[in-house]
């Protein structure tokens, strides 16, 4: 008798834990709930960053080549500052009975801190924020996101922009906005929005998978063969293809100066200068202004003035307000602007050429141009002159091969 009632406490105790631990698992799922190491030790990034810097705690992360790899501090770590050995001391980041190890985030990643460590990428340059809570997963920006890794992963760059060099499975990378079943055709007001970030996976070779009926991708045709007008077949593969009409008027040549002057749209998302526009804009020498078609205003007297006091002329003042408009036409290629070939101070002393750049621009190393990309130097030097990648282009002017 006394065992039947064992098995049936036993039986009850089983069924009691069974349900509690379901119930936990449960609330933690429905909430988001997870253990963090809050409820482990007591710790704040905030004041430890007023006194180490990351490897200071985190040691193991210079040689870690994965993320399974210990990245966390160890007691020898704390050792390095805190007298470990007097336990009179322990409950200043222990707490009462816990001694559970420190929980590692997982990650489904590949990454190599080693090989970031190695390239002077800076801790904070990754995880931001750090320096303002206590606890990494309080920050934001603790996990870089993708925006941040584009710095240097991209089609131009440093690294490579493929998936799988990073993430494990690719399976759940697809955005929830792209899980509707109407999506090819109401993925445009997607791309329309001004947060719009689709180069973040795609490139034109993505857009070029249904949209090859046009000039518009592949610069193919000719200004007759658009204006003709050009009509694509209607279907290749099994794909319907894109209507001419649907993106510009078939007067479109006549009246694309006033788009393209408003910026209603940037015409070189899908239209180069050199090998586009100049099927109608012809220029024996490379720039527009000399031998092409040129804005009447360039054909004034006061365009361009020379000495000190003049102000430079009309052309000085659409430089100042609209300096894209100018390197449309006037693009050297990432090589120093066409500006240089008069801006320049080729004379001894001060004043008697007429220059861009004012007096102890260069007084440091550490100029705005590193970390402020509305800076003034950009103003000139746009587009492949600033890459951002070492030896080439605008960083090139001081940059190696291997970058500082």
């Amino acid at each position: 008798m006394k065992i039947k009632h064992f098995y049936t406490l036993l039986l009850i105790a089983v069924t009691a834990f069974l349900g509690f631990a379901a119930f936990s698992v449960q609330h933690s799922l429905i909430s988001g709930e997870s253990e963090n190491n809050k409820s482990r030790i007591k710790f704040s990034h905030q004041f430890h960053s007023e006194i180490t810097d990351c490897q200071g705690c985190h040691t193991k992360v210079a040689d870690a080549k994965s993320m399974t790899d210990p990245l966390l501090p160890k007691m020898e770590d704390c050792a390095t500052c805190h007298d470990v050995e007097n336990t009179d001391e322990c409950n200043k980041c222990h707490y009462e009975s816990v001694q559970d190890p420190l929980i590692p985030k997982k990650s489904a990643l590949i990454f190599n801190h080693s090989f970031h460590v190695g390239n002077k990428v800076e801790c904070t340059f990754c995880h931001k924020g750090m320096n303002e809570v206590a606890y990494s997963f309080e920050s934001a920006g603790s996990v870089p996101s993708m925006e941040t890794c584009s710095t240097c992963h991209g089609e131009t760059k440093t690294a490579s922009l493929a998936c799988e060099a990073c993430h494990i499975s690719t399976a759940n990378l697809l955005p929830q906005s792209h899980n509707v079943v109407d999506f090819k055709k109401s993925h445009k007001f997607l791309a329309e929005k001004p947060n719009a970030n689709c180069v973040m996976c795609h490139d034109n070779n993505s857009c070029e998978e249904c949209h090859t009926g046009t000039t518009m991708i592949t610069e193919t045709g000719t200004w007759k063969d658009f204006y003709a007008p050009y009509k694509p077949h209607t279907f290749v593969d099994g794909t319907k293809q894109q209507q001419i009409t649907r993106v510009h008027d078939l007067n479109f040549q006549f009246t694309h100066g006033i788009d393209a002057k408003g910026k209603e749209a940037n015409c070189q998302t899908c239209h180069q200068v050199e090998t586009f526009c100049v099927s109608c804009h012809e220029s024996k020498t490379g720039d527009l202004y000399y031998t092409g078609i040129a804005p009447a205003n360039h054909r004034n007297g006061n365009f361009t003035t020379f000495g000190i006091g003049t102000g430079g002329g009309e052309h000085a003042v659409l430089a100042r307000r609209d300096i894209e408009r100018c390197a449309s036409c006037h693009e050297s290629n990432g090589a120093d602007p066409v500006c240089i070939t008069c801006h320049v101070d080729n004379l001894p002393g001060k004043g008697n050429n007429p220059k861009t750049h004012a007096a102890g621009f260069m007084k440091n190393d550490r100029g705005d141009w590193h970390d402020n990309d509305g800076a003034v130097c950009f103003t000139c030097h746009i587009g492949a002159s600033s890459n951002g990648i070492a030896g080439v282009g605008f960083c090139g002017y001081c940059h190696g091969k291997q970058a500082n």
